[in-house]
């Protein structure tokens, strides 16, 4: 089989990408996205393309040889609600939401393996291209294996992977074990007495309880859970339902927690409770904790990423591959295909002067692209050698 030309591929890749940065779509709303996907992966000639997997997942399945085993290459589609702040010809149409974490180049990326696994094979076996909804908040990974994703599309190990601003164009990272962290959030609702500014004696307000409350969650890390324990805890909001000349009868703390085994989430939401309660007592008011698990820790399987490495030699400069100095605090539902099959979650590079992931200012830098797409190849290939 010929091979494609890398330079027609990256830039077809980028034509890709664009037009989906144009059009972004929310978790579970990815219905066009979906079917630009499907279109291009029957368009490459794919021996089963299965939509709807999950809400809004496509399954992509790519058989040659007689080989028995099969790989799974996963991408996330979803945008994000976030207003895009960009002035580049192909800025989100669609007010309010923009790809601000790089998932249009995550799906370009895999298409352009996809397109290079059709065309040119190289493996013995089967490839299953996952095109998954809604990864920003922890719902699509489950919604595809609760529709029957490993019975449906068996296989028997998984790779995924994420751009990383910071990290230069060209370069690779990942390490084993745990290398993202679980996410929990959480919700305190302060109820008292609310009144009138200028008599505070007359009630029980919340606002000076929920204040205290915030700085005393910070206790919880610092001085309740073990230091050897990679553990964060942030209140990210504060709503009350004051107004500038009445004090609040309700307040409603939210916000999240990050860690890496589920004794310390345990132990973050046990605590949280306790200082909880405590600090309403202290102010005369009723506290109610919420509590809930929305993503688990991402751990990386040895041998794989052993394999991952060797696949990142195939495609990347010796220098620019290394293992990752320390597990990230950030979240990824890649996880949750973990629980069922061995795998690999690996970061590239998209450039030292990109904007943060979930930044209005942010986009996925173009030049990583074949990057990507050559490291799916590499480690399908090396995973299912002929």
């Amino acid at each position: 089989m010929a091979e494609l030309d890398p330079e027609m591929l990256r830039r077809e890749m980028t034509g890709w990408r664009r037009d989906l940065h144009a059009h972004p779509e929310f978790g579970f709303e990815e219905k066009r996205t979906a079917a630009f996907v499907a279109a291009k992966l029957r368009e490459f000639g794919l021996d089963d393309v299965t939509e709807g997997v999950g809400g809004t997942g496509v399954v992509g399945t790519l058989k040659r040889g007689s080989g028995n085993r099969a790989v799974a290459l996963r991408a996330d589609m979803d945008a994000l609600r976030i207003a895009e702040q960009s002035t580049a010809s192909y800025r989100s149409g669609n007010p309010g939401l923009m790809h601000a974490c790089g998932h249009d180049g995550h799906t370009a990326m895999l298409l352009g393996a996809a397109k290079r696994l059709a065309a040119e094979g190289g493996f013995d076996g089967t490839v299953r291209f996952i095109f998954q909804p809604a990864e920003e908040w922890g719902r699509g990974a489950l919604a595809m294996l609760d529709d029957g994703l490993m019975r449906r599309f068996p296989f028997d190990e998984i790779f995924g992977l994420h751009n990383m601003p910071g990290l230069p164009i060209g370069h690779f990272e990942t390490r084993a074990g745990p290398i993202m962290s679980a996410e929990d959030i959480f919700e305190i609702v302060l109820s008292g007495l609310g009144g009138h500014a200028a008599r505070p004696h007359s009630g029980n307000e919340t606002l000076v309880a929920a204040c205290a409350l915030v700085t005393n969650l910070q206790t919880i890390v610092s001085r309740r859970l073990s230091p050897a324990d990679i553990s964060v805890v942030s209140v990210t909001e504060l709503i009350t339902d004051g107004t500038r000349n009445a004090l609040p009868g309700l307040a409603r703390i939210l916000g999240d927690a990050r860690s890496f085994r589920p004794e310390v989430s345990a132990g973050i939401e046990r605590q949280m409770r306790i200082i909880a309660e405590g600090t309403a007592a202290a102010y005369n008011v009723t506290a109610e904790v919420n509590y809930s698990r929305e993503f688990v820790p991402l751990c990386n399987d040895a041998e794989l990423v052993d394999a991952a490495f060797a696949a990142a030699r195939d495609v990347f400069e010796p220098g620019n591959i290394a293992v990752a100095a320390e597990p990230m605090t950030a979240s990824e539902d890649f996880a949750r295909f973990l629980d069922h099959v061995p795998g690999c979650f690996v970061f590239l590079g998209n450039g030292e002067a990109s904007a943060p992931l979930h930044n209005s200012s942010y986009d996925f830098n173009d030049e990583g692209l074949l990057f990507g797409a050559n490291f799916h190849v590499a480690i399908a290939r090396r995973r299912l050698g002929v």
